[in-house]
């Protein structure tokens, strides 16, 4: 519980780990070397001075009880003595934080101070009207029922205006301590982030820019690793298209010379429902393989370039109209986007095929745009698989229950769909459709390129 209860109130970011951690050392130390000066350094002073102070409180009590009625009375008079103290002297300070400290060293004086003077000798700290400290002197022998208050001066040692300063100071250095902490913990940042992007782009299949190796050691290391990491994927990546490619090659290759055969070993006039299935055949054949070319490539080596997306989207429609399959269109204006047009044209084609194999009715085709992301969405009122069941069918080569009863199909469909979006820093998600039925939506953000 009490684990959990610290994952949560951790910030999220290593910047503002190291930060609050590096404020709470500073505050250690600071409160640390605060104690040790209060208690080892300016306590004994202050305690000394009371002494001191203590000393010549008694003298002038000794000088005053042994001086003549006469020259006592000018005495007095001179030193401003009082029978009663005045009201300033009265009142209780309200307790201030900025004067915490100076409270802690009056309060340290006044206990020192007592502890020396006789326990009748009362002493009171006017704060009001200025800084003075009243001592309550004995009664003179001829006058025992009169004893007078006189106002002493307070020591320097006793306010410390000068040890206030340097506290001040002391927080303004740990201040700068943080804020060098912050710059560097910026700086470490820098390349982390760095990283970040890249890792990013070569989940969406981009091939970015080699890191910089130039930093610190532990920096430069993670760099060189990642760098590594990413010139492998890509000679991983061509290895694996070319061996595609030559796949593809070496058996169409001879699939063209059995068309060939087959049309010149039919006689004419004979029956050609053979040959009608092993073109059907031979064209299953030809669609798997171009799927599995499609998922290899989804355009990672294209450019990128402005376009129009609904002018796309209208442009499939009337093709799919064209062979009888009609979309209701509901495109709303759309934001300036980049895309790969061959990509975004595959996805759009792999999403509205869907929609008429497995869904049949229904069939539309939404855009909307909110905030800084586009939306394309593929709806359909079939009544196949679940929301659920279709997140599992990103992976590669799943086929759904419902597609046991379609042929030539590789369970590369939606992967294809969703590595592209990807691609262009965007994600595809399944939603049920209002009424009953489905919407595969694809999200792009405007910013992508």
């Amino acid at each position: 519980m009490s684990r959990a209860l610290l994952r949560r109130l951790l910030p999220r970011t290593l910047l503002a780990r190291n930060i609050a951690l590096l404020i709470v050392l500073v505050m250690l130390s600071q409160v640390c070397a605060l104690g040790v000066l209060l208690h080892y350094v300016q306590r004994p002073r202050v305690e000394r001075a009371a002494a001191v102070f203590a000393t010549y409180v008694t003298t002038l009590d000794s000088l005053l009880a042994s001086t003549p009625p006469g020259a006592r009375a000018n005495l007095t008079a001179r030193l401003d003595a009082r029978a009663q103290l005045p009201a300033e002297a009265l009142k209780t300070p309200a307790p201030n934080l900025w004067r915490a400290y100076r409270t802690y060293q009056r309060r340290v004086f006044i206990d020192s101070l007592r502890e020396h003077l006789p326990a009748d000798m009362l002493t009171q700290w006017q704060t009001e009207s200025g800084q003075r400290l009243w001592i309550r002197m004995h009664a003179p022998p001829d006058a025992p029922q009169a004893p007078y208050w006189i106002a002493m001066p307070i020591p320097e040692d006793a306010q410390g205006n000068g040890l206030e300063a340097a506290i001040f100071l002391s927080l303004g250095l740990a201040a700068l301590a943080a804020l060098a902490g912050y710059a560097i913990q910026l700086h470490l940042n820098e390349p982390l982030e760095e990283l970040t992007r890249a890792a990013r782009r070569v989940s969406a299949g981009e091939t970015p820019a080699p890191l910089p190796t130039d930093g610190p050691t532990e920096i430069a290391a993670v760099s060189r690793a990642f760098n590594q990491m990413t010139h492998a994927l890509q000679e991983a990546d061509a290895t694996r298209a070319l061996m595609l490619a030559g796949i593809s090659h070496d058996i169409r290759t001879p699939l063209t010379k059995l068309r060939l055969s087959m049309a010149m070993a039919m006689p004419d006039g004979s029956d050609s429902s053979f040959v009608v299935a092993a073109e059907s055949y031979l064209d299953q054949i030809e669609s798997i393989l171009q799927q599995f070319m499609d998922y290899a490539g989804s355009g990672a080596r294209e450019a990128a370039q402005p376009g129009d997306l609904n002018a796309l989207i209208e442009r499939l429609a009337g093709d799919f109209a064209g062979l009888g399959h009609e979309f209701e269109l509901s495109l709303a204006k759309l934001p300036a986007l980049a895309y790969r047009p061959i990509s975004m044209m595959r996805l759009l084609m792999n999403l509205m095929q869907n929609a008429i194999v497995y869904g049949g009715t229904g069939l539309a085709v939404r855009t909307w745009a909110s905030g800084d992301a586009v939306t394309i969405a593929v709806c359909d009122r079939g009544t196949g698989l679940s929301v659920q069941e279709l997140e599992q069918l990103k992976a590669p080569f799943q086929r759904g229950r419902n597609a046991r009863s379609h042929s030539g199909g590789t369970g590369l469909g939606l992967s294809i769909v969703d590595r592209i979006a990807r691609l262009h820093g965007g994600s595809m998600q399944f939603h049920a459709r209002e009424g009953g039925g489905l919407e595969v939506w694809v999200v792009l953000p405007v910013r992508s390129a």
